[in-house]
């Protein structure tokens, strides 16, 4: 259940993310860093469909959540860059090369390995409030630093700060959205008084501010990997530190685990580069029908 959960969220974030990089990318820079960006987007329907599917995407990560440990579920959602990639290749008609479909197998079967690799397991739904609150401060530390770093930068080393900012901000919101699925068993009332259901509403609209401000400022080369990426090992730390889950680290294991991490790096980093490149079209406006219908 949690596993099949987790990758239609990852099919439903894809086809979000390419929909969103399409309107991000012809914002003015003059908006970066400005509520009045959501302003801008939210007057374009390719940005409208796209947030319907995140829509879509937290409702089905709700139920892999509710169902299954966050070491698990998050890192699925890095199988989301290569269907971002096969997405966006059939829209402009672009057949794929072979090193690109190399790049699709490695990430996949790197992530199947290392998930099998370190088996998460165990784990509760709560936490004390000093967990909490030792989570929380660390979590607004380290956005400070990624943040500032991306404030005092522009382009590509901006795109990737911003993404990292925002990938911290998707696997928060995955661990209080946890907690928050955890209180819906007591019922409708201990849901709604619970502070972690506002928490991951506050948690993921910073996150997608943070993401549209990386999309707009840098290439997806800078900013795919580092959320891809981000967002799965950030997220084991939550699911460890905050609800006791459990990897299995010894001897040859943690060997293979580190190797499918390395794999995962290097091929996020060509699917990446295959993405800027398929998006092009989608965002310039060179290719035929399909892009321009949907840009309207």
């Amino acid at each position: 259940m949690p596993v099949l959960f987790a990758l239609l969220t990852a099919l439903a974030n894809g086809t979000a993310s390419v929909l969103q990089r399409m309107a991000a990318a012809s914002a003015p820079s003059a908006k970066a860093l400005h509520l009045s960006l959501f302003g801008y987007l939210i007057k374009r329907k390719v940005w409208l469909a796209g947030i319907g599917m995140v829509v879509v995407a937290s409702v089905c990560q709700a139920v892999a959540l509710a169902t299954g440990p966050v070491a698990l579920v998050q890192p699925i959602f890095i199988i989301e860059l290569p269907f971002t990639l096969l997405l966006a290749s059939r829209l402009v008609r672009r057949k794929l090369s072979r090193q690109t479909w190399s790049a699709v197998v490695l990430v996949t079967a790197a992530l199947c390995a290392g998930l099998a690799a370190a088996a998460p397991s165990g784990g509760g739904t709560s936490a004390s409030g000093k967990v909490w609150a030792a989570a929380l401060i660390s979590t607004g530390i380290f956005e400070a630093v990624v943040i500032t770093v991306g404030v005092r930068t522009r382009g590509n080393v901006r795109g990737a700060a911003f993404g990292l900012a925002a990938a911290c901000g998707y696997a928060l919101t995955a661990t209080l959205m946890k907690s928050a699925m955890a209180a819906l068993e007591h019922g409708i009332g201990p849901f709604f008084s619970s502070w972690q259901l506002y928490g991951t509403a506050v948690a993921g609209v910073g996150a997608l501010f943070l993401l549209q401000n990386g999309l707009q400022a840098g290439s997806l080369v800078a900013v795919q990997p580092p959320l891809t990426f981000g967002d799965a090992l950030i997220s084991i730390c939550y699911g460890v530190t905050v609800f006791g889950e459990n990897m299995r680290t010894g001897g040859w294991l943690l060997v293979v685990q580190i190797v499918a991490l390395i794999a995962i790096a290097i091929g996020c980093i060509e699917l990446s580069r295959s993405l800027a490149v398929v998006h092009s079209p989608l965002i310039t406006g060179h290719d035929p029908q399909p892009a321009a219908e949907l840009r309207r």
